[in-house]
């Protein structure tokens, strides 16, 4: 897992949040003095710190201290939200329940509310005390460069072709289409293709994978994303429910290997097991035994980044694939770009895109990303701004990501780094959906609104700049579900500073931060519940808590474990329930008023509380 070392990078649509629910809260004509006082100190700190964000978050990379100022900044700011958005339901509510047309009774309910806990005043109090600390930091206003420009949605389409690698695809082709020597008597021919990450490894077996020549010539296809967990058991049922198109419920690996043999027996195939990284000799021979039987010609083709697990599976040698050069790499940028016109027009353009090309060391994954953080946008200005910064310089050990995709991501527009950023909680290589995705930014409160524009077509609008950035990437089979690559899923990690935790197996509840306000969890079922409840006791202010990829939801092995988990997260947004095993919610679930979304699939449940009813 990447180290996490930058929090804050994505404060400004935070900030302009914060100030959309002040704005509404100050409307209200029969205010409090009291309370109108206490909300102006606060929108004034949110005025004041505003023009310094962009210099912060430039320094953050070389200075701990400003670093860890909006760290505290945006700590401070997820306590002021989440006030302000319980004074504004607890005021609808109010509204609701009384005359519509007198607002007099919500607010004396809110003044009295401010009154009684003394909160406000605290949460104002830290606030003022984070933002004071800003000039002794020296942050200065910058004039930033203009970044409001938008990628034009209706140029997303994927390529059809990938500049660099014909001569790698004919090769891989080859190795399929024809029996060979080299593979000796077996049934079997496993190939690899080797490289570093981001230099197009999956690429390349997409393309062979969609080939027409491969599509006659078996009569099976099959993909399976293995990456770094190696799981026998899973391996072998994912590929059975690849070739019969429904879930498989079986869990015993030998009778999962019996009826994968005896469906493999009968039929020629192909199958591709991307980004593998297991070394285990013993863990890949017990995998490929339902496979030895299979219809001679049948192949595998393997992605990946070690030359230790080609040796291990290959029966033929591997491909290794090399850096583009540097042409080919401008040829991927380009297209990217969209530079085949606007380049003509502005020579400039090309003779510093060659030059930002060259930092992209031959990786197509780099090439794609900041010619996609360019496309559409011909301001000589901004290019320029981008070639010269000081990211490609900074340095840290610690930070194992490409400096151009750190590049791409710094120069987003601040309304998609956070909708990023939230990625960083889905394990690598976790295929997501982009209608689920949509629901949780709108949970979250991170789209802006435009015109009139619902908030689901922002999000899609959100959803597809990202994808022509290449910071996701549409699956190899399934429409509608996308992928992020590795490294760029290295990227968010690290950007999701002390705000962003994905749990494994939870055996270190101290692990967590206790500014975590995002928690998602994968585990495999077999730990108890009393875990989580402590793990819960230490992040009481999350607002996400999803279940990632779980089959079987874990065991509320403590009474009341339900009631409990939920009474201690009571500001949370977006709540995953996946194979929840009860036929009801527990009533407290009533009480989470900041809730916007709630996952309830392949749950037991047939009843909803009144609360929510």
């Amino acid at each position: 897992m990447a180290e996490k070392l930058y929090g804050g990078a994505y404060l400004s649509p935070f900030v302009f949040a914060v100030l959309d629910n002040l704005t509404s809260i100050l409307e209200e004509e029969d205010s409090s003095p009291e309370r109108n006082n206490l909300l102006l100190r606060l929108q004034n700190c949110l005025y004041e710190f505003g023009p310094v964000l962009d210099d912060a978050e430039l320094k953050q990379f070389t200075d701990k201290r400003v670093k860890k100022w909006l760290v505290d900044l945006q700590d401070a700011l997820y306590f002021a939200d989440d006030f302000l958005d319980e004074l504004s339901t607890k005021a609808a509510v109010a509204a609701a329940q009384g005359d519509p047309g007198n607002s007099s009774s919500w607010s004396r309910l809110v003044d009295s509310y401010i009154e009684d806990t003394g909160d406000m005043e605290r949460i104002v109090g830290r606030v003022e005390s984070v933002v004071a600390r800003k000039n002794l930091l020296r942050l200065k206003e910058t004039a930033k460069v203009d970044m409001s420009w938008k990628i034009p949605t209706t140029s997303l389409v994927e390529p059809s072709e990938i500049c660099g690698r014909k001569e790698d695809k004919e090769a891989i082709l080859k190795l399929l289409l024809h029996d060979h020597d080299d593979a000796g008597d077996a049934d079997l021919s496993v190939i690899p293709i080797v490289g570093m990450g981001g230099i197009g490894k999956t690429t390349l077996a997409q393309l062979v994978y969609h080939d027409d020549k491969v599509k006659e010539m078996f009569d099976f296809r099959g993909w399976v994303c293995v990456s770094e967990e190696f799981d026998v058991v899973k391996v072998t049922k994912t590929i059975i429910e690849a070739i019969t198109s429904i879930p498989s419920y079986l869990t015993d690996l030998n009778l999962l290997q019996h009826d994968l043999k005896e469906k493999l027996s009968r039929i020629k195939f192909f199958l591709v097991l991307d980004d593998v990284w297991n070394e285990n000799y013993g863990d890949w021979n017990m995998l490929l035994k339902p496979f030895q039987k299979g219809v001679k010609g049948s192949k595998i083709l393997i992605t990946t980044r070690s030359k230790k697990v080609a040796s291990v599976v290959q029966t033929v040698s591997p491909h290794e694939l090399s850096s583009l050069s540097d042409e080919d790499c401008w040829l991927v940028f380009s297209k990217y770009a969209r530079l085949s016109t606007v380049s003509m027009q502005n020579p400039t353009l090309e003779k510093i895109g060659r030059k930002i090309v060259k930092k992209c060391c031959g990786l197509p994954l780099a090439a794609q990303a900041l010619g996609g953080l360019l496309r559409g946008n011909s301001n000589v200005k901004y290019w320029n701004h981008l070639l010269k910064s000081e990211i490609w310089e900074l340095s840290d050990d610690r930070i194992n990501v490409v400096p151009a995709l750190r590049i791409s991501y710094y120069f987003l527009p601040s309304y998609l780094k956070q909708c990023f950023v939230y990625c960083s909680l889905y394990p690598k290589d976790y295929e997501f959906s982009k209608d689920e995705l949509i629901l949780l930014w709108m949970a979250e409160n991170f789209l802006q609104p435009v015109g009139k524009k619902t908030p689901e077509e922002v999000g899609d609008e959100y959803f597809d700049e990202l994808i022509a950035r290449s910071f996701f990437q549409p699956h190899s089979t399934e429409e509608n579900i996308f992928v992020i690559h590795d490294l760029v899923h290295d990227l968010a990690m690290i950007f999701a500073g002390e705000f962003y935790y994905r749990a494994g197996d939870l055996e270190k509840a101290d692990e967590v931060d206790s500014k975590t306000r995002h928690l998602s969890h994968n585990a495999n079922g077999n730990y108890p519940m009393s875990k989580l409840l402590e793990v819960c006791d230490r992040v009481k202010n999350i607002r996400t808590f999803l279940e990632i990829n779980l089959n079987e939801w874990i065991p509320f092995n403590i009474e009341n474990s339900p009631c409990n988990l939920l009474s201690k997260l009571q500001y949370l947004r977006a709540l995953s329930f996946k194979w929840f095993p009860h036929e009801s919610l527990p009533d407290s679930i009533g009480g989470l008023i900041h809730l916007r979304y709630l996952d309830l699939s392949e749950s037991y449940i047939v009843t909803l509380p009144e609360s929510l009813g």
